[in-house]
């Protein structure tokens, strides 16, 4: 079978996808262990024990249905990348009331399924082309409605909408065309992740001043600062296992990519408690116990894939070691 839909029995060969396998099992035993000797010594209100228990769990099941398909082969990984994509869209056009403009939220979901195409066809010209033509395509449609009222809103939602779940996290999906994918994607999932575990912890454990009390009260200067140097710190010892060659794998871009991960990451949260607290809601949706919804979960990851995807791009390149186009290539040039 080709090596691009299945490819599992090399899906643990690199040491890095190992150790961060490892590393995150013993987190989530690590968390279990912590939270039952907490309760057995009374450090934790009935409350709180109950909604960390929601959150462990929840991350219990996310993991493996997030990282099952990136070990599996590349195709599984950048599909799989296009059905959270649209299940943030989802979430976002419900949330919005975009769901409402049937034919324009019809058009974004389209949008998404074709960048997805694209991501899995490693068509990287289409893959780039496809976000500004999805908007034009939108603005079309939405002009020949001949409905002026409440234009700039129904285009501007559904302009957004591809922007952030077709085009950002579509870069998460390309970055699965590259020969060593696993490894990469493995990293920038897990700093991502622990970056919201960094902050959180930081800001409970420090306090201080509010980061953006008006759009996100929760979330303190401490935390922030605390997340980008702990993330910083952990991109620098897994990205030097990941990138053992090449430009990448010097000290000072391993710091700059560590720090861009941990702040695009704190941004793409703020840019969703932004629609939140504009809308007036708590959380995206209730799909994950303890998260809110998958927007609420994937957040981090709107502008932390992009500008990830562009540095590793420049400098080393993206997916230039696999065959491209490999869907379409016998359509024509």
């Amino acid at each position: 079978m080709n090596a691009r839909w299945w490819d599992i029995e090399h899906a643990v060969d690199h040491p890095a996808v190992r150790v961060m396998l490892l590393m995150v099992a013993g987190l989530l035993v690590g968390a279990g262990v912590i939270i039952g000797v907490l309760s057995v010594l009374g450090k934790l209100k009935s409350e709180m024990r109950t909604e960390l228990i929601r959150r462990t769990v929840a991350w219990g099941v996310m993991v493996p249905v997030v990282v099952g398909p990136i070990l599996i082969a590349p195709a599984w990984g950048g599909l799989m990348m296009g059905v959270v994509s649209l299940l943030c869209y989802r979430e976002f056009a419900r949330a919005t009331g975009l769901f409402r403009e049937k034919a324009l939220s019809a058009l974004v979901a389209v949008s998404i399924g074709v960048i997805t195409f694209s991501v899995v066809d490693h068509w990287y010209g289409f893959f780039m082309a496809l976000g500004p033509l999805s908007i034009v395509v939108i603005l079309a449609a939405a002009t020949l409605r001949d409905e002026p009222k409440g234009y700039i809103q129904r285009i501007g939602l559904a302009s957004l909408a591809v922007l952030l779940f077709g085009v950002c996290l579509g870069h998460a999906g390309y970055l699965c065309n590259d020969g060593t994918y696993r490894p990469m994607v493995l990293l920038l999932l897990a700093c991502v992740g622990l970056n919201d575990i960094f902050a959180f912890c930081c800001g409970k454990l420090i306090g201080g001043a509010k980061l953006a009390p008006t759009t996100s009260p929760g979330k303190t200067i401490s935390g922030a600062v605390g997340a980008i140097t702990l993330t910083t710190v952990t991109f620098v010892v897994l990205g030097s296992m990941v990138f053992t060659a090449g430009p990448l794998s010097q000290m000072h871009h391993l710091i700059v990519m560590g720090i861009m991960v941990s702040t695009a990451g704190i941004l793409g949260d703020l840019t969703i408690s932004s629609v939140k607290r504009d809308i007036g809601i708590k959380d995206m949706g209730v799909v994950i116990p303890g998260h809110g919804g998958v927007l609420d979960r994937c957040n981090s990851l709107l502008l932390t894939a992009p500008a990830f995807f562009h540095y590793v791009g420049y400098f080393q390149g993206v997916g230039l070691d696999t065959p491209t186009r490999v869907i379409s290539g016998g359509l024509g040039p």
